[in-house]
């Protein structure tokens, strides 16, 4: 027998006894209830929608922001065929994406693990490595981080200690990329975090059994570490990988906006908005934002496809 007060009737009722219209009433004013908490989100969803859907018409439209937009179907995304410089831009997206994503993972990896050995002031730790992930795409964080890797800079300043001359790393085009990736991976605290969390939910007795079986750290390590953990680091493998091809704040501050020097730190969105804001190509960039859609929404699926062979869960 089930209790009234699960459909909002009083206590000591049951559900049954009560007629079909009561019942009807108690279950529309629940509804109402859970409808005006939802309120907010649909409101919010609003101004999503309707710009996502405008972008996907603009995106086969001629559109300078200042004229009506003239249709002209795929003429955007042919012409995107013959850009050298989108080209470009994918390019040091992709490079961006797949050497800062593993490195970064794997520091936020061992840094959760040497945090998760039980040594004090864990959470002032825990706070020091979570706070540059809070600005690492701040404005002010990637002007500190030019000025470090400056020609006159912090790390050259160092590296003459020792009589060596260090580039301008970020205005020589072979080094530009490569500040903004160790820029990235410094930023590791946000799946630290979740590492740590993680790990602290893998029971000791796995651990203990395997050390009494005379298994070493790293057995232990690939064993039972990492297949309990695989379902985290999946979540923070897409959350890490749609952000990174999402980056725009650091190209644009390091670059001032060009993605120099030599278009070696032009990202996807930076040349997106190039083409929409500064030479007013809004329907070739609209084209570009869905192209950015679905190169992200395939290496998701890619990863969601390959799951099934390293991601362990309990069941």
């Amino acid at each position: 027998m089930t209790s009234g007060t699960t459909t909002g009737l009083p206590a000591g009722v049951v559900a049954r006894d009560v007629p079909a219209a009561p019942r009807r009433r108690a279950k529309r004013r629940k509804d109402r209830a859970g409808y005006l908490f939802l309120l907010p989100w649909f409101i919010g969803m609003l101004f999503t929608v309707i710009p996502f859907f405008a972008s996907l018409y603009l995106a086969f439209t001629d559109y300078n922001l200042l004229n009506a937009p003239q249709w002209i179907g795929l003429g955007n995304f042919r012409e995107m065929l013959d850009d050298p410089l989108l080209r470009q831009s994918l390019k040091v997206t992709f490079i961006y994406t797949f050497v800062s994503v593993p490195l970064s993972l794997v520091v936020a990896l061992g840094v959760a693990m040497m945090l998760n050995q039980g040594i004090k002031g864990l959470p002032v730790y825990r706070a020091v490595f979570y706070l540059p992930s809070l600005l690492g795409g701040s404005v002010a964080i990637v002007l500190l981080w030019k000025y470090i890797f400056g020609f006159d800079g912090i790390v050259n300043g160092f590296l003459g200690w020792f009589g060596i001359d260090g580039p301008g790393w970020t205005t020589d085009p072979d080094y530009a990329l490569t500040t903004l990736i160790i820029l990235h991976i410094w930023t590791f605290g946000s799946p630290m975090v979740i590492f740590l969390a993680g790990l602290r939910q893998i029971p000791t007795m796995y651990y203990e059994a395997a050390a009494v079986d005379g298994a070493s750290r790293w057995r232990q390590f690939r064993s039972i570490t990492l297949p309990l953990l695989s379902p985290i680091i999946f979540f923070n493998l897409i959350q890490s990988l749609i952000s990174s091809f999402q980056t725009f704040t650091q190209g644009f501050i390091m670059s001032g906006g060009t993605g120099g020097p030599a278009d070696s730190t032009i990202f996807y969105n930076l040349y997106l908005y190039q083409q929409g804001f500064s030479q007013f190509h809004m329907g070739y960039a609209s084209a570009m934002a869905w192209v950015l859609l679905v190169i992200i929404a395939a290496f998701t699926a890619l990863n969601f496809l390959a799951a099934k062979y390293w991601v362990f869960y309990d069941n």
